[in-house]
């Protein structure tokens, strides 16, 4: 650890919380102390403590089966009960409810030092391990919301919440923001990550096929049926199924969905035997799905079943700060494909995408990039690339970065978003060059970095 370990020490005797804060601070950790539950609570509210040394007995009730209770909300990191005399029952059950270890009084200060490194060695790996585990799920998880805007900064939060459990998903909002982005990351980081995750667009099958295509079929139930066929939602079991612009599905569909959602189980077209299915639903839809439940076109009742939780996404123009970092993905995503360096694009070329409006989204964003990259030479995009593909681009002057109307916020938020963007892009992600080319020292760097997400 590069900060002292920090330890928090709740005991009701003064003279034991001294001598003991004395010993483990002369091992070089970082220690507080208090005297009861309540202020174990407050303590971890401004003290994030690595570990914890926690009496059984402590005020207003000294009843060590209210310490007990109160234990699963501080098993997130290693506690050491400390247990008095003829308590070694509690303290086993108090090990069994989650605690690390326990130490009968009278302590030795050997025995804690022990002990407690021990503990912390044990949690530093586990961290470690959970960190590893992490970035491996969310390669194709949270990773891929890219955006340091407050609403992908909410849908970042949301999906993270969302996904492990088995909630079903709405996504909304407009064309080419995103949704089936969103989708993939909640399977990813769902404990359905290791199961198929099954997309369906639902207007771009043909009603006349769309049961056949979710539902399977037997032999001959229809001409040109010569052999039986699982549909998406028996491939789909065990993982996740993506249904894709929801609101395009017929209404007969939505009454034989509905069924689905309701028992978990549905027939084959032309089969009589009953098919069960575990499967998590996720939608998706750019249509006002209330409007269309007001004129008829949506059944309400399958609308507060597919709704869930919704995640709203919004326009690009609405989160003009999202845009640099795009650019440096979907840059970055072209050279690995490539096996070659990302290309970068100059400041004029920088400024003349974040200003322009995108009405097609993300989607508009990335296919601008794709063709203008196609053409760029010597690794670097110039507004001359650009002015063969757009004949409107002008140099930009570069005095605002956000678009005209924008909170001061925003602005500020946009600008600083892609001064960094840039300089790093310049300096091949050399963090200490950036922060020099930026008059920044290096930790301030780090701190920006880390508010944005970049």
């Amino acid at each position: 650890m590069l900060n002292p370990p920090r330890i928090l020490l709740i005991d009701d005797e003064p003279a034991f919380r001294t001598l003991s804060a004395q010993w483990l601070e002369a091992e070089g950790h970082e220690v507080s102390t208090g005297a009861s539950l309540d202020e174990l609570s407050e303590k971890l509210t401004h003290f994030d403590a690595d570990l914890i040394l926690l009496d059984l007995s402590l005020p207003p009730h000294f009843d060590p089966q209210h310490t007990l209770a109160a234990l699963p909300r501080f098993i997130d990191r290693p506690v050491i009960i400390l247990t008095g005399h003829g308590e070694r029952e509690l303290a086993l059950e108090a090990l069994r409810q989650g605690a690390w270890d326990f130490l009968a009084k009278p302590i030795d200060p050997d025995m804690l030092a022990v002990v407690v490194k021990r503990a912390l060695t044990k949690h530093q790996l586990v961290r470690e391990l959970n960190s590893l585990k992490h970035q491996q799920g969310s390669q194709q998880g949270l990773e891929t919301l890219i955006g340091a805007s407050p609403s992908m900064n909410n849908i970042r939060a949301l999906v993270s919440r969302i996904a492990p459990t088995d909630v079903r998903v709405l996504v909304t909002g407009p064309s080419g923001t995103g949704k089936e982005v969103i989708s993939k990351a909640v399977h990813a980081l769902s404990s359905r990550a290791a199961g198929p995750f099954i997309s369906v667009h639902c207007g771009a099958i043909p009603a006349e096929l769309l049961e056949s295509e979710l539902f399977g079929h037997t032999r001959g139930a229809f001409t040109g049926a010569d052999k039986a066929r699982d549909g998406l939602l028996k491939l789909a079991d065990g993982g996740t199924l993506f249904l894709d612009e929801i609101g395009e599905m017929p209404l007969a569909m939505q009454v034989k969905l509905l069924r689905v959602l309701q028992e978990g189980s549905f027939y084959p077209v032309g089969g009589r035997s009953l098919e069960t299915i575990d499967v998590r639903l996720v939608s998706a839809t750019n249509a006002d799905l209330p409007e269309k439940v007001k004129t008829g076109e949506f059944r309400e009742d399958l609308y507060y079943r597919i709704k869930g939780v919704n995640i709203e996404t919004r326009p690009l123009d609405e989160r003009p700060e999202d845009i640099p970092l795009l650019i440096g993905h979907f840059l970055e995503l072209q050279a690995r494909g490539g096996s070659q360096a990302p290309l970068h694009p100059d400041t004029a070329a920088f400024h003349w995408f974040i200003q322009r409006r995108w009405p097609g989204n993300v989607r508009e964003l990335k296919s601008a990039l794709d063709s203008v990259a196609a053409i760029a030479r010597n690794g670097i995009i110039t507004l001359e690339d650009i002015a063969l593909l757009y004949p409107d681009a002008q140099p930009s002057t570069g005095d605002s970065l956000a678009h005209p109307g924008d909170s001061l916020e925003a602005q500020v938020r946009a600008l600083e978003i892609s001064l960094i963007s840039q300089a790093l892009a310049k300096f091949d992600h050399n963090r200490t060059h950036a922060a020099q080319a930026l008059g920044l020292s290096r930790q301030g760097l780090l701190k920006k970095i880390e508010r944005y997400g970049l």
